[in-house]
């Protein structure tokens, strides 16, 4: 019998590098495509190759922007370094123009059932007479109807007009209440960054006090109950000196103006809270921040955690 010479199949030659870093969807994140990294490399290089259409001022460019994270941190630097088995994910270029348009707000983290932001400091969160007023509120409520007209936003918690830092917002009214009802069980953490009149010469306390708040709408605390809420605020003093100190402060209750109020009774109010008893406001602004929220995912059921950067003045005041 004669023997036929049949052409094999090519044999797909990429490498593996090639085959591991074939674009993957992320559900979980709007908009972001996920590359998986399986040899070690710097970031921007690792971008050249995925992006490989592209020029490499494009492929520059989007790592400026902030388009780039590193296991869902954002990263910006180019020679970053990567280890196999860690994700790297891209926000296309339409999503990055949407949260670029937001102003006083920078969205942290979005899926399909919550928005985390990191609001800046004389942001309303929601309430304002001024219907053209960009509270945070109104700001994301435009940006998901900007996908679908039927889109709603729901605030989960506020933060005062003149503190910073991270905020949580329900995408349906269900899950807002399923947040509210359930807030002490699903947040794990609260941690706010305080910069505080005065040296405090302890490291670390706690204050646990009973609020009531007055008819001029300023919450009063007493060290013994008297019908009010109780609050328990620990708080660990970072740095200091002789005019103020950086405080860590997590909250065991989530009281109105709590940190605020224990603050004063301590002796050393927040610096900018004329309010309560401050007599500085050397940032132009009040001394507290956001910094951390870490709380159980009401749709995953998995312990997500979203910090924000403590704002540079803070550390130029306590050092």
């Amino acid at each position: 019998m004669r023997k036929t010479n049949q052409k094999q199949p090519i044999k797909n030659k990429r490498n593996r590098q090639d085959k591991a870093t074939e674009p993957q969807k992320n559900p979980s994140t709007k908009g972001v495509t996920q590359y998986p990294v399986t040899e070690p490399s710097e970031l921007l290089p690792f971008l050249l190759q995925i992006l490989s259409k592209q020029s490499r001022n494009s492929v520059k460019s989007i790592l400026t922007r902030g388009q780039v994270t590193v296991d869902g941190k954002a990263i910006t630097k180019h020679n970053h370094p990567l280890e196999p088995g860690q994700t790297v994910g891209i926000l296309a270029n339409k999503e990055a123009i949407k949260k670029t348009s937001l102003s006083g707000l920078k969205i942290l983290f979005e899926d399909e059932s919550i928005i985390v932001i990191n609001k800046d400091a004389g942001l309303l969160s929601m309430a304002t007479d001024d219907p053209k007023e960009p509270t945070a509120y109104r700001q994301l409520s435009q940006y998901v109807k900007e996908d679908n007209k039927a889109n709603r936003i729901f605030v989960v918690h506020r933060l005062d007009r003149d503190t910073s830092g991270v905020m949580l917002f329900a995408k349906s009214e269900e899950l807002k209440e399923t947040l509210q009802n359930d807030w002490k069980e699903l947040v794990k953490e609260r941690i706010y960054t305080a910069l505080v009149e005065g040296e405090i010469k302890n490291d670390a306390g706690t204050i646990s006090s009973w609020l009531t708040e007055s008819k001029a709408m300023k919450m009063h605390s007493s060290p013994k109950d008297n019908g009010g809420k109780h609050a328990v605020t620990h708080y660990r003093k970072i740095r200091a000196n002789k005019e103020y100190s950086l405080l860590e402060v997590q909250l065991e209750t989530g009281r109105k103006n709590q940190i605020r109020v224990h603050m004063e009774s301590l002796g050393h109010p927040v610096a900018g809270d004329k309010k309560y008893g401050a007599h500085t406001n050397p940032m132009k602004r009040l001394g507290l921040h956001a910094s951390t929220l870490a709380f159980i995912h009401p749709s995953t059921g998995e312990l997500v955690r979203f910090s924000a950067p403590v704002p540079k003045a803070f550390l130029l005041y306590s050092k």
